[in-house]
């Protein structure tokens, strides 16, 4: 089968690889969207049932078309989002298939070249926009083999009513374990036990989604004008005080405990001896990029990210990567913070074809 032709192959078809098409397609540019999932809505249709965005609608929109307000909702759901990326897509008519899952990334003279389970592309340049949630990282804490009772990560929870009448174990101090934790806290019936690496650090009340994204930005520029680190987001704290969130910690639900030392055959164990007996554990414990396309092109360093300037693999400039974290741009894994950075990766694929 002859491989196809095009001027970029963007690897994604969440909120990343629409926001880069959005702006592709405003160029005039050549280009197909690759995504792996059968329906739109990328990560988000695979979300918990109570999951709630940071922000407003009005401020977590992509570009060009502002999210429509969910009815009796200040923070929209998890299945609003995914409505908003079904109708973006159609509204500008992107190019997307599916499911087509990338297999790899290969150099092929002067073209990228894109393997796939539905046949090759040939492309001047890529985005690659797969995200993290495909790649959940789960820590190698002791017994876990042992641990007789059922493990998930964040990407295998839905509701809590899944585990009526279980104990059940929260690792993860993050905003995934507080907003689970308070999810189980919440349901009578369920003994929860949250754990986390350090005492929770909470944000203010009043801040949300667009103070991350004010932060996240002004670190940037910082850096950029080789101006002392200004924390970014991090600065302020870990977790966003979401209403169920505050309801939970305010109510004393929220009640964090150092991370046990190892799991047994029927709980956790902390270095002093005590244990906790447990029929769940929750890994609220992040993610990485999910990046193995791209190891052909040899590009991954330290912690599996690949060097970038902006967008731009260092090491291969037909390359760019849109919406892994702040390594490829401010906040560019938030729906408010993408579309600034899939600007530049367009701008910059597109002066780079007309050379």
């Amino acid at each position: 089968m002859r491989a196809a032709k095009t001027q970029v192959v963007v690897i994604g078809g969440g909120q990343a690889g629409l926001a880069a098409g959005y702006h592709l397609r405003r160029l005039g540019l050549d280009f197909v969207i690759l995504d792996a999932q059968a329906q739109a809505g990328g990560a988000w249709q695979h979300a918990w049932d109570s999951l709630r965005l940071f922000s407003p609608a009005a401020y977590s929109s992509l570009p060009g078309r502002l999210m429509p307000v969910q009815s009796g909702e200040t923070y929209p759901d998890a299945r609003h989002v995914v409505g908003y990326l079904t109708d973006y897509e159609k509204r500008y008519e992107l190019a997307v298939q599916r499911p087509v899952r990338v297999e790899a990334v290969r150099r092929d003279d002067e073209f990228l070249r894109v393997e796939t389970d539905c046949g090759t592309w040939l492309a001047q340049a890529v985005i690659s926009a797969t995200g993290t949630w495909w790649r959940p990282f789960i820590p190698a804490v002791l017994g876990r083999a042992d641990f007789a009772g059922r493990q998930l990560h964040t990407t295998g929870y839905r509701r809590p009513s899944d585990f009526a009448g279980q104990r059940v174990v929260v690792v993860g101090g993050g905003n995934s374990g507080a907003q689970i934790a308070a999810d189980l806290a919440d349901h009578g019936g369920i003994d929860l036990t949250w754990v986390t690496q350090r005492p929770p650090r909470y944000l203010a009340d009043d801040i949300d989604g667009r103070a991350l994204f004010d932060a996240a930005t002004a670190r940037r520029r910082a850096l950029d004008e080789g101006r002392s680190d200004t924390g970014g987001v991090a600065s302020l704290g870990d977790i966003v005080a979401v209403p169920p969130v505050r309801l939970a910690r305010d109510a004393g639900l929220l009640k964090a405990q150092p991370m046990f030392q190892q799991l047994t055959s029927d709980g956790v164990q902390w270095s002093d001896g005590t244990t906790a007996p447990a029929d769940a554990v929750i890994w609220c414990t992040g993610f990485r990029p999910a990046l193995s396309h791209l190891g052909p092109l040899g590009l991954r360093g330290t912690r599996g990210h690949i060097a970038t300037k902006g967008t731009r693999a260092v090491g291969e400039p037909r390359l760019h990567l849109l919406g892994y974290g702040d390594w490829t741009g401010p906040a560019s894994a938030t729906l408010i913070g993408v579309g600034r950075t899939a600007r530049e990766a367009a701008h910059q694929i597109a002066r780079q074809l007309s050379i």
